[in-house]
């Protein structure tokens, strides 16, 4: 395997929050049904995380498991760890109808921090941060790009195509400069 690059050579900004992109990090679609024999093994493999209901993430270290639509499942882990996870869930789904495919290089991943850190994500989302609870995954957009966008470690981690992550570096850049915060 290649020597890793994150998207934006993990770039970063402070103002009012601080924004980061972080990375490279080992991403795994995974889609089978969710009565498939094995699927609970396969993610357990792969991340040591539970399956997650529906709209839930489950965070494990520096492993999560994000539930993306009734038959699909985002795997984040260390990006030189892709390989081995995909034999796992080979392994634990043999005979079940499945697809695991690494996605690691398609996504950018990017961390919102700060006591403002909502402000900076309700600007661009048209997501109700207020009732975002811990656990709790979003598929939304951010301006005109689609992201997945959850609460994490006092911040939220959003992810988004790689194509596209200049330009959502430059959303949430803006959206976070001194003085554009949101009044109530």
């Amino acid at each position: 395997m290649a020597d890793p690059i994150s998207a934006l050579s993990g770039a970063s900004y402070d103002g009012f929050a601080s924004i980061r992109e972080i990375g490279p990090l080992g991403m795994i679609t995974l889609r089978a049904k969710p009565d498939a024999a094995g699927l609970a093994a396969a993610i357990s493999a792969a991340t040591g995380c539970a399956v997650p209901a529906a709209r839930r993430v489950v965070i494990n270290g520096d492993r999560a498991a994000g539930w993306m639509s009734p038959d699909e499942y985002l795997l984040v882990l260390p990006y030189d760890q892709v390989a081995a996870a995909l034999a796992a869930i080979a392994g634990a789904l043999a005979g079940a109808h499945h697809l695991a495919a690494d996605v690691s290089d398609a996504r950018a991943v990017f961390r919102v921090e700060g006591d403002k850190a909502t402000q900076v994500l309700a600007k661009l989302m048209p997501v109700d941060f207020a009732t975002l609870e811990p656990g709790e995954l979003r598929r939304s957009r951010a301006a005109q790009v689609a992201a997945a966008v959850w609460a994490q470690d006092g911040g939220f981690t959003l992810v988004c195509f790689r194509s596209v992550a200049g330009y959502v570096m430059g959303l949430l850049t803006h959206s976070a400069m001194p003085g554009s915060e949101l009044h109530a």
